[in-house]
This record gives C-alpha cells, sequence and structure tokens, in this order.
C-alpha cells in the first residue's frame, strides 16, 4: 500500500520529525492538535472557540488526504481542563452529532503551551 504524508507547515513537524496525518490504504490517522490561538477568535481561555478551530482544521487535511469528517471513526480529546468538558463536547457534537464517532477525553497535567486547553487526535477510514 502507498503512504500519504500529509504536511501543513508547521514549524514543528521537521522539529519533532512528524506530519500533521498519513494516510494509508483507506486509514487516515491524524496527529494530536491544538488550535491555533490568536487571542481575537480563539483565546487562551476558551475551550469552545479552540475545539472548532482544530476540527474546522481537520476538515481541510481530511479533505487533502481525499476523505472528510464524514469518515472519522474516532476521536481522543486531551484537555488541561476537565472542568471545560461541556464547551468541548458541545464544539465537538456540533460536528459530530450525526456522525458519532467513538471518542474518549482525558485530562492531563499540560500541552506543550498554557495556552492550549485543547489537543484531539483523530482516526478516519476513506470510503
Amino acid at each position: 500500500m502507498s503512504r500519504q504524508n500529509i504536511l501543513t507547515g508547521s514549524p514543528w513537524e521537521d522539529k519533532m520529525g512528524y506530519c500533521r496525518a498519513v494516510r494509508i490504504g483507506n486509514i487516515i490517522e491524524v496527529s494530536g492538535t491544538v488550535a491555533i490561538v490568536d487571542g481575537e477568535n480563539v483565546k487562551a481561555d476558551d475551550a469552545f472557540a479552540q475545539t472548532n478551530n482544530i476540527i474546522e482544521r481537520i476538515a481541510k487535511v481530511l479533505e487533502e488526504a481525499g476523505s472528510s469528517l464524514n469518515d472519522v471513526v474516532r476521536t481522543r480529546i486531551f484537555t488541561t481542563d476537565i472542568t471545560q468538558f461541556d464547551n468541548i463536547a458541545r464544539a465537538h457534537g456540533a460536528f459530530f452529532g450525526a456522525i458519532k464517532p467513538t471518542t474518549g477525553i482525558y485530562e492531563i497535567s499540560k500541552l506543550v503551551s498554557p495556552d492550549y486547553l485543547v489537543e484531539i487526535e483523530f482516526t478516519a477510514i476513506a470510503q
């Protein structure tokens, strides 16, 4: 099977030696992704906006891989503040309410920057 690496130009991709997503056959694995915190639309204290930003950006990555959010079968959500569950769930549900992938949400002590409240990994199986 051929391998397709999807890069987004993030400086972390070269620094850590990874890519945003890998497609082998019809399976697409998406790396843990955090929001682009701009301080206006996406703030460091807004888990809802961060979750929205992540999923919107990954929709584009999946499209580049020949897939879509409709093909997502699993998400893994990591948060530094589990009290933000309702905000994270509301954003996740807005995209996946009808798709219903399996998921888990885990509170962790830190992400790579204190600006990040949420990081999400995705698995998709393209049709």
